[in-house]
C-alpha cells in the first residue's frame, strides 16, 4: 500500500508530514533539508521552455527577477480571471502554480520515504469556499495526487495536539498563517474531533502585516528626502524581504534597524514594536471580532474553554499572544509547533483515510478511536422568486456551521403557469441579497408545465470535502427532477484539468 502523506499547502510556507510505522506524525525535510519550504516559485528557463524552481532559491531570487517569480498564489485559487505570464510567453493558472509547488512537495516526500507517493490529504483554511477548496483538489491532481481529502487547517491542528497530548475538553484554535487568518472552537471527548463552530477571513495574513510595515518603511526614507520605493516592482520586492525580517526580528526584540540602498545613497529606518502594532492595531482587532463571534455564535463563555492552540507562522508576533490571553485569561499552549501543526494534522488524517481495502484506517487516542465531525464554514443558498414582483432573493438551504456531511431541503413554488424549466443557482454566504453572495455553480432542469405556484424541492447535499451536490424533486407527483453537481463556474473544467496535468507532468521542477 502506497504511503499517503499530510500536507500543508500555505501561503508563504508549506510543509509535508507522514504517520510513522509507530504511530507518530513525522514532518518530512525536503531536498535541501529543510522542514518548511517557501510557497515561491520562479518561472524561468532556457529560450521556449520554462524550468520552474521551487523553494528557499526562488524567494531569494524575488528581488533580483520579481517578474519571473510568483509568491502568494493561495490568495489566487479559485479565481479564474488570474493568470502568471512567464517570460517564455507561457501562462499559468493558480491552480498550475499550485500544483508546481505540490510536484516538488511531492518528488521530496519520495525522496525521503525512498518510495512513490501518490496519495494526499490536502489542508485549506476553514473559510475557503467551494471554488477554492475545488481549485485546492484540482492543483493536487495536476500535481499527480489522489487528493484523499481537504482537511481544514485548523481541525489538522488539533488532530496533531489532541494525539501528542491526549487532551480532552473544550479548544479554541487561532491560526494565522502567512495570508489567511481562521478561528475554529471544537470539543474532544474520549477521541472525538467535534467541530463546534468556524469563521474566518481569506485575506488577512502575515501578508498584510508585512504590507504594513512596507508602508511605514518607505513613508520613513521618503521622510529623509529618498524616493517612493513603492514605486518600483525591484525596489518593492528589495523592500518586502526587509519587511518580512524585521517583523520576525520584532518577536524578540523591542526594536530593528532597516538598512536601504536608493538611488544611490543609503537609508536607516529604526522600526519600534509598538510603531508595527500601532500600524497594524485595525488588522488585530479584525481577529479580535472574528474570535470574539465564533464563541459567541457557539454560545459558550471563554471560562468553558479549556485549551488554546496558536498555529500559524504569524502567530509568533508578540501581539498575538498577548490578544489572545487577554481574551481567554488563560496562556496558549507551548507545546503546538506553529509551521508543522498542521501538517501533522494533516498526515495523521491522511493515515485515516488510506486503506488498501478501500475503507478507513482506524487511529487511537488511548482506546479510543479517533473521529473527525467537522462543519460547513459558509452557508450555502438557492437565488429564487418568491413574489408576484419577481424580487429575487438569496433563501439559506444550510447555514454556515452545519455538521458535515449534511443534506438539507427547501420548498420553492413556481411564478409562471406553464413553467416550463427552473435554474438552481446556488450561492455561498449568509445575506438575503443575491448581489451580496457569490454564485458557486448553477443548472437548469426542466419540470412539468404546471399551474403557476406548483411546489418544488430543492436538497443540497454537503460532503465532507464541502462541496455541494443538488437535487430538484417535483412535489406535486414525488418524483425526483434531476441530481447534479454543480458546473463550478470558477474552476478549470475536465478538459482544461487534463490539459494543466499533462503540461506539468512534463516541467522539470527542481
Amino acid at each position: 500500500m502506497a504511503t499517503a502523506i499530510g500536507i500543508d499547502l500555505g501561503t508563504t510556507y508549506c510543509a509535508v508530514a507522514v504517520l510513522s510505522a509507530g504511530g507518530e506524525p513525522e514532518i518530512l525535510p525536503n531536498r535541501d533539508g529543510e522542514d518548511i519550504t517557501p510557497s515561491v516559485v520562479l518561472i524561468g528557463g532556457d529560450g521556449a521552455d520554462d524550468e520552474p524552481l521551487v523553494g528557499t532559491m526562488a524567494k531569494h531570487s524575488a528581488a533580483t527577477s520579481p517578474h519571473d517569480v510568483v509568491q502568494f498564489v493561495k490568495r489566487q485559487m479559485g479565481d479564474p480571471a488570474w493568470r502568471f505570464d512567464s517570460a517564455s510567453g507561457h501562462s499559468y493558472t493558480a491552480e498550475e502554480v499550485s500544483g508546481i509547488i505540490l510536484k516538488r512537495l511531492k518528488e521530496d516526500a519520495e525522496q525521503a520515504l525512498g518510495e512513490p507517493v501518490t496519495k494526499a490529504v490536502i489542508t485549506v483554511p476553514a473559510y475557503f469556499d467551494d471554488a477554492r477548496r475545488t481549485a485546492t483538489k484540482h492543483a493536487g491532481q495536476i500535481a499527480g495526487l489522489e487528493v484523499l481529502r481537504v482537511l481544514n487547517e485548523p481541525t489538522a491542528a488539533a488532530l496533531s495536539y489532541g494525539l501528542d497530548t491526549e487532551a480532552q475538553g473544550k479548544i479554541l484554535v487561532y491560526d494565522l498563517g502567512g495570508g489567511t487568518f481562521d478561528v475554529t472552537l471544537m470539543k474532544i471527548t474520549d477521541g472525538e474531533f467535534d467541530v463546534l463552530g468556524t469563521d474566518g477571513d481569506r485575506n488577512l495574513g502575515g501578508f498584510d502585516f508585512d504590507n504594513r510595515l512596507m508602508e511605514f518603511i518607505a513613508s520613513e526614507i521618503i521622510s529623509q528626502g529618498g524616493p517612493d520605493l513603492l514605486d518600483s516592482v525591484e525596489q518593492t520586492a528589495v523592500l518586502r524581504e526587509k519587511a518580512e525580517l524585521v517583523k520576525r526580528s520584532l518577536t524578540t526584540v523591542a526594536t530593528a534597524t532597516v538598512h536601504v540602498a536608493a538611488d544611490g545613497k543609503p537609508y536607516r529606518v529604526r522600526v519600534a514594536r509598538e510603531d508595527f502594532e500601532r500600524q497594524t492595531s485595525d488588522l488585530m482587532n479584525r481577529t479580535e471580532e472574528i474570535t470574539e463571534m465564533v464563541v459567541e455564535e457557539a454560545g459558550i463563555s471563554w471560562n468553558q474553554i479549556d485549551h488554546v492552540l496558536l498555529v500559524g507562522g504569524s502567530t509568533r508576533m508578540p501581539m498575538v499572544r498577548a490578544l489572545v490571553q487577554k481574551l481567554s485569561g488563560r496562556d496558549p499552549e507551548r507545546s503546538v509547533h506553529p509551521d508543522e501543526a498542521v501538517a501533522l494534522g494533516a498526515a495523521i488524517q491522511a493515515a485515516m483515510e488510506s486503506s488498501s481495502g478501500g475503507g478507513r484506517t482506524p487511529i487511537q487516542i488511548a482506546d479510543n478511536e479517533l473521529v473527525v465531525r467537522d462543519v460547513t464554514s459558509q452557508s450555502l443558498g438557492v437565488i429564487s422568486v418568491l413574489d408576484d414582483l419577481v424580487t429575487p432573493v438569496n433563501t439559506i438551504v444550510i447555514p454556515r456551521n452545519t455538521k458535515i456531511p449534511a443534506k438539507l431541503s427547501h420548498d420553492f413554488r413556481t411564478v409562471q403557469d406553464n413553467q416550463t424549466a427552473l435554474k438552481v443557482e446556488v450561492t455561498q454566504g449568509d445575506d438575503t441579497d443575491p448581489d451580496a453572495v457569490v454564485v458557486v455553480g448553477s443548472k437548469e432542469l426542466s419540470i412539468p408545465p404546471y399551474e403557476k405556484g406548483a411546489p418544488v424541492r430543492v436538497t443540497y447535499a454537503y460532503d465532507i470535502d464541502q462541496t455541494v451536490f443538488v437535487e430538484l424533486t417535483d412535489l406535486t407527483v414525488g418524483r425526483s427532477l434531476g441530481t447534479f453537481e454543480i458546473d463550478r463556474l470558477a474552476n478549470l473544467d475536465e478538459d482544461d484539468l487534463k490539459k494543466a496535468m499533462a503540461r506539468v507532468a512534463e516541467l522539470p521542477v527542481q
